[in-house]
């Protein structure tokens, strides 16, 4: 076995209004604010993202997190989990170009229905 996953990239949140959100993290528990862009709002965790959004779709409108895996070479590390039995709801799939490296990701569910993603911030070569 040569994936190993860690640490820890990125933590989301589900909220119901998103405003009051940002408002609660930064303003009242003074979490450092990274960026916002429609939908999401990101902040700093001392080192681990912080992600709070809306959910997408009804099956993800409930109180929880997803656990984002930082990886390095995203389409190796999730052929070799495919390879271990592990279902992914899709591919590996560019999410946002950032100004200094493109954003990564895939999914896939725990045996207890939580969704968990590996993440490669991918820069530019």
């Amino acid at each position: 076995m040569s994936l190993s996953l860690g640490p820890l990239g990125q933590i989301a949140t589900n909220v119901k209004d998103l405003e009051r959100a940002v408002a609660f993290y930064r303003d009242k528990l003074g979490v450092r604010f990274l960026f916002e862009v429609p939908k999401l709002a990101f902040f700093d965790l001392g080192g681990v993202r912080l992600m709070l959004s809306t959910a997408e779709s009804p099956e993800h409108d409930h109180p929880g997190s997803i656990l984002y895996f930082k990886v390095s070479g995203i389409e190796a590390a999730h052929a070799e989990l495919e390879g271990r039995g592990v279902h992914f709801m899709s591919p590996p799939h560019l999410i946002a170009k950032m100004p200094d490296h493109e954003l990564w990701m895939a999914f896939f569910d725990d045996t207890e229905g939580n969704t968990l993603g590996l993440m490669e911030e991918r820069r530019e070569r």
